[in-house]
């Protein structure tokens, strides 16, 4: 079910396996998304396979591929920029760079039973609301949705262990790497370009983000420029060189050398899979 006040979007599909591979998704491919899949559902995201060891919310940056690799029964929330913007409503919900833009790593959000149900419950308002038709329609589907993001925050920073109030400014650094690379990760491949835009050297840099991530800068940087570089290969038909070009490498033999190493497939191989 679909919402529009004015430009603006906001929309909920039930789905199956099934019922998500037909229905045309290319009219919100556009759109931030959040997902409620279920305990032991397997999921594809951008090229790789997860097993729900619990129910669980995904948070779906516009773009992002997912696909369900077996029937499962799941719920999808969808709505567009001009409904709510994460980047400029940041200061209400400061979930950018946790639940969207983040390079660290898929944005899944493990639920226990109070908390499923806690958030099945705001989905059901969110489902009554859809069928109201009045002037406060709106802002109250905005409200839930700020509800459920807000929940979300909280037990995403209980479960990285970054929730007390010590740990703020580490929140706040990990948030803005993570946002720079998702801004510029085609222009900027360096350390220490990003460190120039923290205004840290690239030592600390590194030393920062290993308080709080397993993977070097390097790393995040690489894999954020990898899964761009496979998205268009795959969903797009762009030729390699063309593709290289958009990440800003001059030298697309360059690009097909770094795509290797890093995967083990050259550009077109890996292609070939999909």
């Amino acid at each position: 079910m679909l919402k529009e006040f004015s430009y603006k979007q906001f929309g909920n599909i039930e789905f199956s396996k099934k019922a998500l591979e037909e229905t045309t998704l290319t009219s919100i491919a556009d759109h931030i998304k959040i997902l409620l899949i279920p305990k032991n559902a397997i999921i594809q995201v951008d090229f790789q396979e997860f097993n729900m060891k619990t129910d669980a919310l995904l948070f779906i940056n516009p773009k992002v591929i997912v696909k369900p690799c077996e029937t499962i029964n799941g719920i999808l929330i969808h709505f567009n920029r001009d409904f709510y913007c994460i980047e400029i409503h940041d200061q209400e919900v400061a979930c950018d760079g946790i639940l969207y833009n983040n390079v660290f790593e898929i944005p899944f959000i493990n639920l226990n039973e109070n908390q499923s149900k806690d958030i099945q419950n705001i989905i059901q308002e969110i489902k009554t609301e859809m069928n109201h038709e009045d002037a406060n329609t709106e802002e109250m589907l905005r409200i839930l949705l700020k509800l459920i993001i807000l929940k979300s925050t909280r037990i995403w920073k209980e479960q990285h262990q970054l929730a007390e109030n010590t740990q703020h400014a580490d929140v706040q650094f990990l948030r803005k790497f993570s946002k720079l690379v998702e801004q510029n990760y085609k222009t900027h491949h360096t350390v220490a370009d990003y460190a120039e835009l923290l205004f840290v050297t690239p030592k600390n840099l590194s030393k920062k983000i290993g308080l709080i991530s397993k993977s070097t800068p390097n790393d995040i940087i690489k894999d954020r420029i990898l899964l761009e570089s496979k998205r268009l290969l795959v969903h797009t038909k762009m030729t390699v060189k063309e593709i290289a070009y958009s990440l800003n490498y001059d030298d697309d033999a360059y690009f097909v050398r770094f795509f290797t190493k890093q995967t083990g497939l050259s550009p077109m191989a890996f292609r070939k899979q999909f």
